[in-house]
């Protein structure tokens, strides 16, 4: 039989037939509850009820009933509920956690996850040839949706995801372009219609979202400048989405390098509809947007790149090389980064008005850049007939 529970000041303990002890405390409503394990010792519950009444003095006190949600079920309302996710981050973390996070740490209840299970779910993952790149986005999710458990839902009092260096990702350094370069590539496309994308996503640092999403009515009459007020993003099940850019500094005007404007006005004359709303760069079928799987095969992208002697250039490497080109004109930071619409200038681009006159300095100087470079470029004038122009190395 049972031992009747021990008197105490706050809770009591008591041995069950097992020979465990259990610890049960009243909480701040006053009903009586059983702490969530039982304990080797008399001692070992006593412990543990002195911790639990510090916890409700220091006001960290968590009803277990709250944080018995499954992880899988929390995570998935807090997917759905973020409201300034754009489509496709709501796609990629939906992915992560069905592919990484789900069958491991979904059954298990949001109050229950501690730093030890989070290591080596991790470990699993690296072990069963994950990327560190992946292991370390998959953490971060876990780690932002628990720290919305723990600021905002009040569901546990701290975030277990405590691993040192696991949300840390180590990246391959990406090629950056010399300004011959970019000219040969854009003169390599297959289409004429495509060659001012690849000057314009280089010289303006722009998103392949930002690019394709260029309307006629986002870009000055002379070329001298480009406005990115939105951005596409393909989203399985639904194509092409038209929304807000990556961050809210990424609306932005951008002065465009005297060197290409003249190719801007051209293209505008050549391939773009006069309505307002046409898009500035379409494939061959006019006025449908651009998909990247697409354009990647009326390229040749993988073959073309390869022949340029940059194999595994990716599209996204055009801005990663126009904001070197900027970099080296000297420019302070702040300008740089308002240029290519980094979030985290929002405060400078709501306080500093001068950074027009400051990126139109920057457009000089590149500008400048182009102009310092020999680039000869033999190619047909009409490309619709799909013959790819023949790229000639700089002198």
């Amino acid at each position: 039989m049972a031992n009747k529970p021990g008197h105490r000041r706050f809770g009591n303990v008591r041995q069950r037939e097992s020979g465990r002890w259990q610890a049960r405390y009243p909480g701040p409503d006053g009903r009586l509850r059983p702490a969530p394990m039982t304990f080797s010792t008399k001692r070992d519950a006593e412990q543990w009820l002195t911790l639990a009444e510090a916890r409700m003095i220091r006001g960290d006190w968590i009803d277990p009933q709250r944080s018995a949600v499954p992880l899988g079920a929390y995570a998935e309302k807090w997917i759905r509920e973020r409201p300034s996710l754009r489509p496709r981050t709501v796609e990629l973390y939906g992915w992560l956690f069905r592919k990484h996070l789900e069958p491991k740490l979904g059954a298990i209840k949001v109050g229950d996850l501690t730093t030890a299970l989070i290591r080596e779910w991790r470990s699993d993952l690296l072990a069963a040839g994950v990327s560190q790149s992946v292991a370390a986005k998959s953490y971060r999710l876990l780690r932002a949706i628990l720290n919305t458990a723990v600021q905002e839902d009040g569901l546990i009092a701290r975030n277990p995801c405590r691993v040192r260096g696991a949300d840390r990702e180590h990246a391959a350094e990406r090629p950056v372009l010399t300004v011959a370069q970019v000219f040969q590539l854009a003169d390599a496309m297959r289409y004429q219609r495509l060659r001012v994308m690849i000057l314009v996503a280089a010289f303006a640092t722009l998103r392949w979202g930002e690019v394709t999403a260029l309307r006629r009515c986002d870009v000055a009459p002379d070329g001298s400048w480009i406005r990115v007020n939105f951005a596409h993003t393909e989203v399985v099940g639904r194509g092409i989405v038209v929304g807000p850019p990556k961050s809210r500094a990424g609306v932005r005007t951008i002065a465009v390098p005297t060197a290409i404007r003249g190719e801007i006005v051209k293209h505008l004359m050549a391939y773009v509809d006069s309505r307002p709303d046409a898009l500035l760069f379409t494939g061959p079928q006019h006025g449908r947007a651009l998909r990247r799987a697409h354009f990647n095969n009326l390229t040749k992208w993988v073959e073309t790149v390869r022949k340029l002697g940059v194999p595994g250039l990716h599209f996204h490497d055009l801005r990663h090389t126009g904001n070197h080109f900027a970099a080296q004109t000297g420019a302070s930071t702040k300008d740089l980064m308002a240029r290519m619409g980094h979030d985290d200038m929002r405060a400078a681009l709501i306080y500093q008005r001068a950074t027009s006159e400051a990126d139109q300095r920057i457009a000089d100087r590149m500008s400048a850049l182009v102009d310092g470079k020999e680039v000869r470029r033999d190619r047909p004038d009409d490309d619709d007939d799909g013959v790819a122009g023949v790229l000639v190395p700089a002198r």
